[in-house]
């Protein structure tokens, strides 16, 4: 059977949720130039695809944090996702937002949690972890157990793994970069000289340029 992985990796790159373009690369909003763009919102237009994310990330949290109390989404792009997982779990849900309401209670977190509740949180994308830890601060400070996080994707970067180690945040992900572009490479979605390209990018993406620039 073919590995979680490297399945995921395909459909992700089947549907454009994860876009290649070592040639002509994108421009993030942190400024980055980059050969890879991911947007996995675009998974829930896809059934088939968006039930295997959920009974996936479902059989992540049950093998690796075991039972929780309460399931918490990480806004905008897990907001959906996160309360698939919950409604197949049976388990309570909220989301939490970057940045609190700027009107009424002003709420960080939407919905109700208790202190004491153990929870685990669900994130889309993995990139250098700053976002997804600060919902996992937000909870902490409500006075929940953060006993994990379950992630669609990572890009793996060295600053990610080095911040949730720092912040004892146990993190889990159904694919990643390495198999992506092993997918991408055995689906013939790039070329074999592009694979340099795309790993020197992921080593220091802050600093990359293309070879054509």
């Amino acid at each position: 059977m073919e590995q979680i992985d490297r399945l995921l990796a395909e459909k992700l790159l089947k549907i454009s949720a994860i876009k290649l373009q070592p040639d002509n690369p994108f421009t993030w909003a942190s400024g980055w130039n980059s050969p890879i763009y991911t947007d996995n919102r675009k998974t829930l237009s896809y059934p088939e695809i968006r039930t295997f994310i959920k009974v996936e990330l479902c059989r992540t949290i049950m093998e690796n944090f075991g039972a929780p109390d309460a399931i918490a989404g990480v806004a905008t792009g897990a907001i959906a996702q996160g309360a698939l997982v919950a409604d197949e779990l049976g388990l309570p849900y909220v989301y939490v937002r970057s940045t609190p309401k700027d009107h009424g209670l002003e709420n960080l977190i939407e919905g109700n949690v208790k202190p004491g509740q153990k929870v685990v949180v669900i994130e889309d994308l993995i990139s250098t972890g700053g976002s997804s830890l600060k919902a996992c601060e937000a909870l902490r400070n409500a006075g929940c157990e953060v006993i994990g996080m379950a992630a669609i994707f990572t890009y793996g970067f060295p600053v990610a793994e080095k911040a949730f180690l720092d912040a004892g945040v146990e993190l889990r992900t159904l694919s990643n970069y390495n198999s992506m572009l092993q997918a991408a490479l055995e689906t013939k979605y790039i070329r074999e000289q592009d694979i340099e390209t795309l790993a020197q990018w992921r080593h220091d993406p802050a600093n990359w340029t293309p070879n054509n620039r």
